[in-house]
């Protein structure tokens, strides 16, 4: 077994620098030019990672340290992709725990570290971050010692170097004291505490795909850690699928990673992480083995959805102005394709042909997917996020997930307020003693949904936010709606100043003069709980009749403008959100305003009779 590979996995919660850290390791192991502009957040390549500032997809690099190829596999921090750390980290043998220095161990350090140690990876610790002024690496170090206490599976995995860095300034050292200079520090840790691959050569060939990607020319490329024998450019393969079935390929490319690209080669054997293309209809999970000896892998295991939401062909007047792809065959086979990268979602037919149930790790997770899907073109409509429910014997069990707020005091009184209101049970209170408090919650999910929007607002943005799914129990309660009610546009035209002024006198509005509307979209939120119907395309009628000094200049209040997540988080069971690649327009489901009121005298009735 070749002893010149080491394959690790960089993991932490979002945030605590492990892009970064992969920044400074790719820069300093000279991958790039002298002369050559690489920016930061390098692995960050997708638009939505760079604007939001975290991780969503798992990336593959390798680099050269003292002729020892390191394979690095970059992982999200934020809790609603952990899928994507489970299915990458049976790539590694070792793994880096990233830890911030000020905040220490979070959440999904613990999450992360527990799905590293039932790998039985061996760990490193990097405390990142110690030249912020408030760092306090001394006091990190003995919370990640008592974590990894509290958590080890194998008396070994005790044994594990820290090791203290700044990602951003590049350096890193064995002790605090040292004086700082490069990264080497951490590359010779990695040489000595990372074990070589091990995997039988002679045996037959065999892989398990942990990622996919797609090229115009090639087709599908899967990617994964040789797990045994070895495999040559033009061998007889078989996959095998989730049910058994074997289809047999030819190997037609075969990669692996060496810093930002894909590196051309004929052979590789047991140990390394290579992209092979020539398969067809290749799943994550799926085990590539060599024709004469067909035998899979188990499968990645993953974690259970815990939201769900419809997403459905746009019914709206306006359907067809922004976007191509429209129709329910088009949506559906997108949702579909989804499926073969994006391991932590589901997608299930419902009894309406144009509607599909679509289920994730979270709000954040299904936002992703919906911004993806109107950047490439696609309009569609999606409904209010809801949390999932199961039946068990008959009892109806919910999912409860672990909240962490970090705020200051002045926003403990509106916050505790509101998570009251949201089922949530207080498990612990402490302050730091200088104007900041952390706090801990036990949470249903749908309490959740829709919180982190009055959670930014409440804080003014300088709050820190995080859950962690716990489990299923026996749904109980009443989440309260503090929703008011709407303005809904009563006729189809253009956004005038005339109307609007005139809406604006019972609430906030959504749109600004000139905007197309249509009957039944929501322009505005009113000031009371009863929706009312507004027309907002309602022009000053003229008159022969001139006032003695002329008419005074309107002046509007700048619209309410909602982001994807914020408009998801506002409408409620009688509304959707029509998604296009130009526009998010909140609308009721029932257009016809004499017919949502027929609708809603109905259901009066109805309760009445009962």
């Amino acid at each position: 077994m070749p002893q010149n590979i080491r394959n690790i996995a960089i993991i932490a919660h979002v945030d605590h620098g492990k892009t970064t850290l992969v920044d400074a390791m790719l820069k300093q192991s000279h991958v790039f030019r002298e002369n050559q502009q690489v920016g930061e957040l390098i692995m960050d390549s997708n638009d939505l990672e760079r604007e939001k500032g975290i991780t969503i997809l798992s990336k593959n690099t390798a680099i050269t340290y003292k002729d020892v190829k390191i394979n690095i596999i970059d992982t999200p921090g934020h809790a609603d992709f952990s899928g994507e750390v489970e299915r990458v980290l049976n790539m590694a043998d070792g793994c880096l725990l990233v830890v911030d220095a000020v905040d220490g161990p979070m959440p999904q350090t613990r999450f992360v570290l527990k799905e590293a140690f039932e790998k039985r990876l061996k760990p490193i610790v990097v405390i990142n971050k110690i030249d912020r002024p408030q760092a306090r690496p001394q006091w990190v170090a003995e919370m990640v010692q008592d974590l990894f206490l509290e958590m080890v599976t194998d008396a070994s995995q005790l044994d594990f170097p820290i090791l203290y860095s700044s990602a951003k300034a590049g350096y890193a050292v064995r002790q605090l004291g040292d004086t700082p200079k490069t990264m080497a520090p951490l590359f010779d840790a990695i040489l000595e505490y990372v074990p070589a691959p091990v995997g039988d050569v002679a045996g037959g060939f065999q892989l398990l795909v942990a990622a996919i990607s797609y090229d115009s020319h090639l087709g599908q490329i899967g990617v994964g850690r040789i797990a045994r024998g070895r495999v040559s450019l033009g061998d007889q393969v078989v996959r095998i699928g989730q049910d058994g079935t074997t289809t047999l390929h030819k190997v037609t490319r075969l990669y692996v990673f060496e810093g930002l690209s894909r590196l051309e080669i004929k052979e590789a054997e047991a140990g390394e992480i290579i992209a092979l293309a020539g398969l067809e209809e290749v799943s994550i999970g799926d085990t590539v083995a060599t024709a004469a000896q067909p035998e899979a892998l188990p499968r990645i295991d993953i974690g259970e959805p815990t939201v769900q939401i419809t997403f459905g062909v746009s019914s709206s007047p306006f359907a067809g102005q922004d976007g191509q792809c429209l129709t329910s065959r088009q949506l559906r086979r997108r949702l579909i394709n989804e499926l073969q990268t994006n391991v932590s979602l589901r997608v299930q037919d419902t009894d309406a042909a144009d509607t599909f149930l679509v289920a994730g790790r979270g709000e954040l997770h299904l936002a992703i997917l919906i911004e993806t899907m109107r950047r490439e073109g696609s309009e569609f409509q999606v409904s209010k996020p809801e949390a999932i429910v199961k039946i068990v014997n008959g009892e109806k069990l919910e999912s409860y997930e672990q909240l962490f707020l970090e705020i200051a005091d002045d926003a403990i009184g509106t916050l505790t307020e509101e998570l009251a209101a949201r089922l949530a049970q207080m498990k612990d209170m402490r302050s730091d003693g200088q104007g900041h408090v952390h706090m801990e919650y036990k949470i249903p999910t749908r309490g959740l949904i829709g919180f982190r929007s009055f959670f930014l607002k409440a804080t003014q943005g300088n709050g820190v936010m995080n859950s962690t799914f716990t489990g299923y129990e026996p749904m109980k309660g009443v989440v309260k709606s503090t929703r008011t009610g709407t303005m809904v546009a009563a006729e189809t035209g253009i956004a005038v100043t005339y109307g609007l002024n005139n809406a604006q006198q019972r609430g906030m509005t959504f749109v600004a003069p000139g905007t197309p509307v249509y009957e039944g979209m929501i322009v505005g939120v009113h000031s009371r709980d009863r929706d009312m119907v507004v027309n907002v395309c309602k022009e000053k009628k003229m008159t022969n009749v001139r006032a003695s000094t002329s008419d005074f200049t309107i002046h509007l209040t700048p619209p309410l403008l909602m982001s994807l997540e914020e408009a998801l988080d506002f409408i409620v069971d009688d509304e959707v959100l029509e998604v296009t690649p130009k526009n998010l327009r909140i609308r009721k489901r029932i257009l016809a305003n004499d017919a949502r009121h027929r609708q809603g005298r109905d259901r009066s009735n109805a309760l009445v009779a009962q």
